[in-house]
Parts: structure tokens; sequence; C-alpha cells
């Protein structure tokens, strides 16, 4: 009889991770992980290809619940704890299949019409009393009705049966199993949990964007990360950790190595975008939580968790995902990351990057001239001259200023850049330099490094400098805003066009985004996927085709 038991146990589990409702829709041409913006069910899948398909594909996971329970049964009366575990079970094989079945990346249906059949097999086999099934389907429609959220439904539901069950004379193998049915639904739901935290968890009834389900919405993601811990607290999921780790009670080691652990999640969105011709984007905001060092120390960890967030970017239905901050660098600046994920676009955003401070540049360099100033006799100091940004400030100014000082770490390369640039602009004196010593001589800084702490501070200018900060975060220290006469321009910023909200804090301002992520939503809103940023080489062409669609979409460069 054990092993009988054991073999229907595996066989439930078998049986529920049959991918019925995946082969249904595969038959009928349709990709299921596409066609439900957050999670698979039946309203999503109602909305997106119609009652018939949707009730079939719900039918057929209730059915998987309700044989796996009536299969147990067949050990007859007295094994309530069997035909309970059988449920569990079949519960489970839904939440985990084998990868054979689906590939690397299974649907990530919830699993609430296999719960329903699970109940129905408790009902009709007796393993359960029947008032005991019928009190979880009144709090699921209690909270439903309520909240609207379907897995805090779910979660409440299975909370209450296996806390009223635990105080009735069952057979402990069946309270077991029903808390084990509640353990698993909550680490499926776990994700969902935190998005309601973050206030981006989709309501019953509300309409979710997917790419290609209406002309007049598109969707995009964009992948960020914090820069300090105190962003990490950022996400209203992780605000509980914030006064565990003031009072030393969680030290800032462990919340890194949680952080390491941690898979992308969708953590924000930005809305209410609108270009001028009426089409809205819609961006999810996905972040794997990794610091600034990690990206340096483990270059393969950060590449894996970019490529995971390219996955759960596609299965939210975007059709673009961009790479912000530190993402923008790994797997060869986002070409390992389009390999390993070619079902959706990818780009690094540094084409239109480049293309704001082309756009910026020139109104900058007027409104010193503007001041009384000669620009011929002005020097301009370039930080961050080995990055392909800053080189492309020196090149953009060297004909317009007396003298120019890059700085930069690798002083070879700083050597071949101004060589380049010494040619090109013979009248223009070119100094190379790995200190900042040499800055309080500049007029003008422009600076652009990957540095997450600023690198400029008041004994690196004097007094009456214009600063343009392209560094993402800022590389110029509050401090230096004290000096008198500094001006500080924040570079790279754009204004999406519409009134855009957003349920987490960017920190570039009100309604401002980086020109990274502006990017993205301008290939997502043009459909021009093709001009993409990948690799460490960014076209004129590319340059100069954001730049003018931005400004026919209503995109403004923050000045």
């Amino acid at each position: 009889m054990l092993f009988l038991s054991v073999l229907l146990l595996v066989v439930a589990f078998v049986v529920g991770s049959l991918p019925l409702g995946h082969w249904l829709l595969g038959r009928a041409g349709v990709e299921s992980r596409l066609n439900s913006a957050h999670n698979l069910g039946v309203e999503n899948v109602w909305q997106r290809l119609g009652p018939r398909l949707a009730f079939a594909s719900a039918g057929l996971d209730a059915l998987k619940g309700l044989l796996a329970v009536l299969m147990a049964s067949s050990l007859g009366p007295g094994h309530a704890a069997v035909m309970v575990g059988a449920g569990l079970l079949a519960y489970l094989g839904h939440l985990n299949p084998p990868r054979f079945l689906y590939g690397p990346t299974p649907p990530r249906g919830r699993g609430n019409l296999v719960l329903l059949g699970v109940l129905a097999g408790y009902a009709v086999t007796g393993a359960l009393p029947l008032w005991l099934l019928l009190l979880p389907i009144a709090v699921f429609a209690a909270v439903m009705g309520y909240w609207g959220y379907v897995s805090a439904a779910t979660l409440s539901a299975l909370g209450v049966l296996a806390g009223v069950a635990a105080l009735l004379p069952l057979d402990m193998g069946a309270k077991v199993a029903l808390l084990g049915l509640g353990l698993a639904a909550a680490w499926r739901f776990k994700e969902n949990v935190g998005r309601m935290l973050d206030g981006t968890e989709v309501r019953l009834g509300e309409d979710v964007p997917v790419a290609g389900k209406r002309d007049d919405v598109v969707v995009a993601a964009f992948m960020i990360h914090p820069m300090n811990l105190h962003d990490f607290w950022s996400a209203q999921r992780f605000g509980w950790l914030k006064p565990l780790v003031e009072k030393k009670l969680v030290s800032e080691k462990v919340v890194r190595q949680m952080a390491d652990e941690m898979r992308p999640m969708k953590v924000g969105e930005l809305r209410g975008i609108r270009t001028a011709q009426g089409k809205e984007i819609r961006c999810y905001l996905i972040s794997a939580p990794l610091l600034p060092d990690r990206f340096r120390d483990n270059p393969e960890l950060a590449t894996r968790r970019a490529i995971e967030g390219a996955r759960l970017a596609r299965e939210l239905g975007a059709e673009v995902f961009g790479l912000g901050a530190f993402w923008s660098v790994v797997g060869n600046k986002g070409v390992d990351v389009q390999a390993a994920v070619p079902e959706i676009t990818i780009t690094n955003g540094g084409a239109y990057t480049s293309g704001t401070i082309k756009a910026a540049i020139p109104g900058i360099l007027k409104h010193f001239a503007e001041t009384g100033r000669d620009l011929k006799a002005a020097t301009a100091g370039i930080v961050g001259a080995n990055g392909v940004v800053a080189f492309g400030i020196a090149r953009t100014i060297a004909p317009q200023v007396g003298k120019i000082i890059m700085v930069g770490r690798d002083m070879e390369k700083l050597e071949r850049s101004a060589n380049t640039l010494r040619r090109a602009n013979p009248n223009t004196e070119i100094l190379t330099t790995t200190s900042y010593d040499t800055l309080p001589e500049a007029d003008l800084i422009f600076s652009a490094t990957s540095d997450p702490n600023p690198v400029i501070f008041p004994q690196h200018v004097k007094q009456g400098v214009w600063i343009f900060d392209e560094g993402r975060p800022a590389d110029v220290d509050e401090s230096v805003k004290n000096v008198p006469g500094v001006r500080v321009i924040p570079g790279g910023l754009v204004t999406p066009p519409g009134s855009m909200t957003t349920n987490i804090d960017l920190q570039f301002g009100v309604g401002n985004v980086p020109a990274c992520l502006a990017e993205t939503l301008i290939i997502a809103a043009t459909g021009e996927h093709e001009r993409k940023s990948l690799g460490p080489q960014t076209l004129t062409e590319n340059i100069n085709f954001f730049v003018q669609e931005a400004e026919k979409l209503g995109f403004r460069v923050v000045d």
C-alpha cells in the first residue's frame, strides 16, 4: 500500500505538470507566455484571446487538479492524507513543471484553476468536509471583491483553509498537506506580494498593455539598480529592512548577499507618457538590486541577471528592453544579452545619450559666451575622457575653445585620443592627465564618468566655472554648488511628452528620465528596432535619428 501511495503521489505531480493549457493555446498559434503581462490566468487570456480559449484552457487546468485527487481516491476510505497530498503535488507540478516540457522559461501561471480542481476533488471524494472547502471559496470572493488582487485573495483563502483545518480532528498528514498548499502558494506569490507593496500589481479587470495588443499603446521595459543602500529602500518591498540595518540587527554584508541572490523583479512603472501623435508609452521598471561594486567584482553575475531581466521584460509584454546605469556595460554593452534573448530588442541607450549631449552643448557654449567670456581663450576640462561619451564631448568642443584638459584613468589611451584631437584641431592646446589637480584651470568642465561616487569636489574647481555633469549618478559633489559663481548643469536628462508619473523615485527630478531610458521609449514608439544601441560603437546616423525623432515625438532635453 505504501508503494501504491507513493506512486499515486508521483503520478499526481506528473498530471499537475502537464502543460495542457499551454499546448491548447499553442495549437491555436498563440505563445501563452506573451498573453499575460504579469501571469497567465483566465481573465488575461479572455481579454486577449476571447472566452472560448480562455474557458477551455482554464477547464484543462482545473481537470488536472480534479484527476490527481480522484486517482488517489482509488486507495479507498481512510487515505485522506494521500488524497490531500495528491492535490498538493498536482499544484506543485503545475507551478514547477519539468523543464523538458516547456524549455528554460516555463509559463508563470498562478495555478488558481488547478487549486479549484483540487478543492472539487476533495469534495467529490469526501477527503475533507464540504463546509471546509466552501470556506476558502467564500474568503477568496470576499477579498477579491474588496481589494481586487487575485494573489491576495488566493493567499487569504488558503491561509484560512489551513488554519481552520489545523483546529479540526483531521489526519495529521492531511493537515500538513494543506499547510503545504498555503506555503507553496505563498512562495509562488512572493513577487505578487512585492508588487502589491510597490503599488504595481494588477487588479482584476484592469487593462494590461501587451506588445501588439493595441495600436495606440506600446510597451517597453527598463532595467535599473540601486546606487547605494538608501536606493535599496526606495522599493517598498524592501522597506522593512531599513530599520533592521539602522539598528544593526542586520548587517550591510547580509543585505549585499541577499541582493546577489535576488532575481530581477518588476518594481515600478512609468505612466502618462503620450507622444505628440497620441501614442501612449508604458514602461515597466525592472530591478535586480545589485550595488555598483558588484558589476565590477562579478560581471558574470551581472550579465546573468541582465539576461533574466530581459526574459522577464518579454513575459511582461514589452517589446524593447533598455539597460540603465551599470547594466548598460554588462555583457559587452548588451551584445551578450541580446544574443541570449533574441525575442526582444535590447538597447544600452548610447545613441540618444550622445544625441542629448550633441543637442545641449551648442546651447551651453552659446550661453557661456553671452556672459562676456571669450570661448577661444577658454579652457575646458573633460573628466572621464577615456570613455566614449566624454571623448565625443571633447571632439565637439575642441574647435571652439583654446585649451582642453583631458582627465582619465588610462594615460596611454588618453594620449591616443588626444593625438586624434590634435591632428583635427592644431590651434587648440590638448593636455592629458590622470590627476584632478589641473581642473581648477578650467572655465568649463564636462564630466561623464561611470563612477558610482562623486569625483569632482570644491578643491577641483574655481569660482565661476560652468560644469556640465553627464555622470549618472552625478559626478559633481553637492558641496561644489557652494563655491561662488559655480553653475552645475545636469546632462543627459530628458522630459518625455505627456504627464509622466511613477511610483518610484528615479532621482532625476520630477518628470525627467535619463537619455538611455528615453531611447528605449523612442524605439518602442517608432518601431525602429534596428536603431538599438549595442556594443561600444555608436553610429552617427543613429544619433541623428534619435535627436530628430525625439523632437517629433515631443521629448525635450533638459538644459
